[in-house]
């Protein structure tokens, strides 16, 4: 899991996780965790004594929501207000192509599959040709193409999960080491 350090107003510098961020503020000192939500570990004290303590509950509390919740997800979940179709994300179409030996025009959907850690691949999914399309054809292939769009996500939701959670098992000490004054 990702850490940075911190330097808080007391001049005492922590070693962060990824999801939680340090909040000074006025009357206001302590970390707040945002992963599934939002929650403020207070430090208990106005000149930062109870900063590590709190750091280290703010942590725990992470590692337990990493180990129960999903991994937030950066697919689109609805379409751009540019796009002209009411097609749903990730598919595109139809697509109409002239194949030259064929010397008939044919109809398709087009299909962004994402992949976690990689670039999304693209499917298509065959309607009919100029001869043989139909409206029925082309709700069946357009519940195909949203049967492999919504497969692809699950697909990419799991993956997304099993790679948070793999990185947050590197945090093995919830208890985040003080590092001295510089």
């Amino acid at each position: 899991m990702k850490v940075r350090d911190v330097v808080i107003f007391s001049g005492e510098r922590f070693e962060v996780p990824q999801g939680i961020q340090r909040i000074d503020h006025r009357a206001t000192h302590g970390w707040q965790l945002r992963y599934g939500g939002t929650k403020l570990f207070s430090d208990g004290s106005p000149d930062g004594t109870g900063a590590s303590d709190a750091l280290a509950h703010a942590t725990r509390e992470l590692l337990a929501r990493i180990a129960r919740l999903p991994a937030p997800s950066r697919l689109q979940r609805a379409p751009n207000e540019n796009k002209t179709s009411d097609l749903p994300v990730g598919i595109s179409g139809p697509i109409v192509r002239l194949r030259r030996e064929a010397g008939v025009r044919d109809c398709s959907l087009a299909v962004s599959l994402p992949r976690f850690g990689d670039s999304p691949r693209r499917r298509s999914v065959y309607i009919g040709t100029e001869n043989t399309y139909t409206p029925e054809k082309y709700e069946a292939a357009l519940a195909q193409a949203i049967k492999l769009r919504l497969q692809a996500e699950t697909a990419y939701q799991r993956a997304a999960t099993r790679a948070k959670r793999a990185a947050a098992s590197e945090l093995t000490t919830p208890a985040p080491q003080r590092r001295a004054k510089r």
